[in-house]
């Protein structure tokens, strides 16, 4: 990990990250009811940079290579890295649509640019929902004077409902933090309940933030924070089609425009952003379908960070480590065993297991005594628990968020389209 990373790690303790709502300075955002699919309900939101700002942009995606069309039409909007406005609909994903299906995203573009007078370049789209059926025009056509007509600045709660499929409450997070003697805030929302997994781990998340940046300064940054939040998290282990994570700065904030990565300014930026999109991709996991538990995976004494990571992702992934924690069943072996087919090198005489903070296992073999056994049941009964394992091969590490598998997320998937 280079200085500036560590630095920027290091200050995101200090970090105040809330879970209210918020205001952005340069934006104003709005939601409206299409009934496309979901009835009586928002399901249709924009954010709309304010008409005089020049506000930048940077994107991560889904690597799932049937990408739906939003994505595509987003990697080519932002290649300029100039952005106006983003439209998101929710409960139709517009993926695997083929041709139609880029030029309805084109179209979503173009009626929203139209509506605000500007180009349709400058619009980036997104799309949530059921994959295969085409998203239709005339709905949003008809609500987008409404829509337009509704932006205003604190009407962000409004944005993170109407983005929500199986979700059950909506999420949002914000900081701020000064920056050369300004005060910068940086605020997101994000949707995601199921089909969670890496590279990315959500669907639709969207940071919104006054600072001014240069777009190679917020890329880097948003890549660097995603890799330690959204691809840090799995829900059941299947990565969509539509997973897209948008920043926009908008400069309103006025402080010194930050173009050195290894600035004070740039590290203090890359905190806050690393401590929102950490906070936003917690609340994925907690609202995971079907999940009654959240789970932190924290393995230590790796080789490398990539050894940790394979280590965490395959005990998170595991459906029998997760039926373990919805059944309340303390059940370490599953745990070691998950670690053990991981395909990571590793000794198991030098391996020790903790729930919390009791060891379960450790020499290659369980702890012994009866107290044992019925404090680790204690903890399996909380609402939030902590696995770590120490590989104890080296001094590198990997945290995994994930949850439990219940009977509910089967019911919820089972019947999806129905």
């Amino acid at each position: 990990m280079t200085p500036v990373h560590a630095e920027a790690e290091k200050n995101i303790r200090s970090v105040v990250v809330n879970r209210t709502p918020f205001t952005v300075p340069g934006f104003r955002v709005a939601a409206a009811s299409t009934g496309m699919r979901y009835k009586e309900r928002l399901d249709l939101a924009l954010i709309a940079v304010d008409p005089e700002l020049n506000a930048r942009a940077a994107g991560v995606f889904t690597t799932n290579r049937f990408c739906a069309a939003p994505v595509t039409l987003c990697k080519e909007n932002l290649k300029s890295a100039r952005v106006k406005a983003v439209i998101i609909n929710a409960g139709i994903a517009n993926a695997c649509t083929g041709e139609e299906g880029y030029k309805r995203a084109k179209e979503m573009a173009r009626l929203t640019a139209d509506a605000l007078d500007f180009s349709h370049r400058e619009v980036l789209v997104c799309s949530t929902g059921i994959i295969g059926p085409q998203v239709e025009i005339d709905p949003i056509s008809r609500v987008m004077p409404e829509l337009v007509g509704k932006l205003r600045r604190d009407g962000w709660e409004d944005v993170a409902r109407a983005i929500m499929t199986t979700d059950t409450v909506p999420k949002m997070a914000n900081a701020r933090v000064e920056i050369s003697g300004k005060l910068v805030t940086v605020g997101g929302v994000v949707k995601g309940s199921g089909m969670i997994a890496p590279n990315m781990a959500t669907l639709i998340a969207l940071v919104c933030t006054d600072a001014a940046i240069q777009p190679p300064i917020l890329d880097h940054w948003l890549r660097w924070s995603s890799s330690r939040s959204f691809n840090c998290i799995t829900i059941d282990g299947d990565m969509s089609t539509n997973d897209t994570l948008l920043a926009v700065a908008s400069g309103r904030a006025g402080n010194p425009i930050i173009t050195d990565i290894g600035s004070s300014d740039s590290r203090a930026f890359g905190a806050a952003l690393h401590a929102v999109l950490l906070e936003l991709a917690k609340m994925v996991v907690m609202d995971g379908e079907g999940a009654s538990k959240f789970i932190e995976i924290h393995v230590t004494g790796a080789a490398d960070r990539d050894s940790a990571r394979t280590v965490a992702l395959a005990i998170a992934n595991s459906p029998l480590v997760k039926t373990a924690f919805f059944g309340e069943d303390a059940n370490w072996g599953r745990v070691v065993a998950a670690a053990g087919r991981s395909g990571c090198p590793l000794i198991p005489e030098k391996v020790a297991l903790f729930f919390d903070d009791l060891c379960v296992f450790r020499n290659g073999t369980p702890v012994p005594g009866s107290e044992v056994e019925e404090k680790a049941s204690r903890i399996f009964k909380q609402k939030e628990i902590r696995v770590q394992v120490d590989l104890g091969t080296g001094s590198a590490g990997f945290t995994a968020y994930t949850c439990d598998l219940s009977y509910d997320y089967v019911k919820i998937n089972a019947s999806y389209r129905s």
